[in-house]
């Protein structure tokens, strides 16, 4: 048996052992019921409260409001890492992305830096041994080999690029050499000449729930939004005239995704599927302020740094559950949550086992339910390089965080940084000097989680 066989048979006999204590394909105590549908969104480069709900109050986002409305708005919710790649790893498997073996980005380029290994058991993998129909729309960047694409990661349509970012109307990624067409529907390539991938993907996505609508289906939407290049809709970039660039080029790519999401969710409730339907929606990390974004546009609020960063604002992130009937709406929770948490928790509202292997999240379902349920986690850690920061209880210590400026002041990088978050959200009074006993037990915890977490 060849390594990749043998990686593939293992792979399939821990999704097989979780699978078997599967009761039914029917959903809870009701046979008439079948499980709930998922439609899990998660936006690319969208800032920490870039949503009108979130306090963005010169952004329009009529659908991402009404969702919180509908549902439960999460105020202290983390991903697992502040860049594209160890993000989607952490979404995905429900493990720290250097569990995952996805510690940084994978290549944008066939045969470049290898993407998340064949072996890792992912949330579609986990809902397509449950009876679940699964389909991925958008983008990708976890691998860009027959191995690491979708259709081989547990999903049974694919459509979307599979590197970091492309033009939405040519469809080709030009910011690493040859330019190169990035397009694709189940493995092969296909083209689309001008068609704007926003539409592309609202269509893929109809496509996919009308021809799984009698069936349970999870369909994973990773819009490539507000992500470079900033090409928002005409209607939007009218709408947003007034506002300083790059903020106005930014904004009209928001409320286009957010047209985007509402014309998926007008379909869900035109086939009466709305009811039957959980929706998690979250972004993979904070702004970005990269050239190629014209240096800027997002809005991390009161929160300091962004993409790359692990201060605030380059890790929390806005995130909404709606499920009418049986989510509570209009709720606000101020838990303590992270993105690794969303494979248990929906294992756990589907009726779904989780795959027989090593999970770092937590169900948040408690959480969801009262806004007095503790916590799942003790302690969260990050880390990208020698970049590292670790949260316990309010105590977050931030290691080799690089310099930021804010409301025109630059805040220099010092080797350790300790706040209190209860205290200070902003992360600009260093305690670190005040409260060196912390330092040390939060390096420590640090150093032993680095040294277990590459277990598989």
């Amino acid at each position: 048996m060849g390594k990749q066989s043998r990686r593939a048979f293992l792979k399939a006999l821990g999704v097989a052992a979780g699978a078997a204590v599967v009761p039914s394909v029917l959903w809870g105590q009701d046979r008439t019921k079948r499980r709930p549908n998922v439609l899990l969104i998660f936006t690319d480069d969208q800032g920490s409260i870039d949503v009108n709900c979130y306090g963005a109050k010169d952004l329009m986002t009529p659908t991402l409001d009404r969702l919180a409305r509908e549902g439960t708005r999460f105020t202290q919710f983390y991903v697992g890492a502040p860049v594209c790649s160890p993000s989607r790893a952490a979404l995905m498997t429900g493990r720290y992305p250097q569990r995952a073996g996805v510690p940084g980005n994978v290549s944008s380029q066939p045969g470049g830096k290898a993407g998340m290994p064949a072996e890792q058991v992912t949330i579609a993998e986990m809902m397509k041994a449950a009876g679940y129909a699964t389909g991925h729309v958008g983008k990708w960047h976890l691998g860009y080999t027959p191995e690491t694409m979708p259709n081989a990661q547990g999903y049974d349509y694919s459509f979307g690029h599979m590197g970091g970012c492309i033009d939405n109307y040519s469809h080709f990624f030009y910011w690493q050499g040859p330019n190169r067409h990035d397009l694709w529907r189940n493995g092969d390539e296909v083209w689309h000449d001008g068609d704007f991938f926003g539409e592309l993907m609202v269509e893929e996505c109809k496509r996919f729930i009308d021809h799984n609508r009698e069936r349970p289906f999870f369909l994973y939407w990773a819009i490539n939004m507000p992500h470079y290049p900033l090409q928002g809709l005409r209607k939007w970039r009218q709408r947003y005239r007034h506002l300083d660039a790059p903020r106005r080029m930014y904004a009209a790519f928001v409320s286009t995704l957010d047209e985007m999401i509402g014309e998926v969710v007008t379909h869900l409730e035109a086939l009466g599927l709305r009811e039957d339907t959980l929706i998690v929606f979250l972004s993979d990390h904070g702004h970005s302020e990269e050239i190629r974004t014209f240096g800027g546009g997002g809005n991390p609020g009161p929160y300091r740094g962004h993409k790359f960063t692990l201060w605030e604002g380059g890790i929390r992130v806005p995130c909404i559950v709606s499920w009418p009937g049986r989510i509570p709406t209009n709720a606000v929770r101020d838990q303590v949550a992270i993105s690794i948490d969303w494979m248990p928790t929906v294992a756990e509202l589907c009726d779904v086992a989780p795959p027989d292997r090593k999970i770092d999240g937590k169900s948040i379902v408690p959480v969801i339910e009262s806004a007095s349920a503790p916590s799942p986690h003790e302690v969260l850690h990050w880390e990208t390089g020698k970049h590292w920061a670790v949260r316990q209880g309010d105590w977050k210590l931030v290691h080799n965080g690089p310099a930021t400026t804010r409301d025109g002041r630059k805040i220099p990088q010092v080797k350790d940084f300790l706040s209190n978050l209860a205290d200070d959200v902003t992360e600009t009074k260093n305690l670190a000097e005040a409260h060196p006993d912390i330092v040390q037990r939060l390096t420590q915890l640090h150093e032993e989680w680095a040294q277990q977490v590459e277990q598989q």
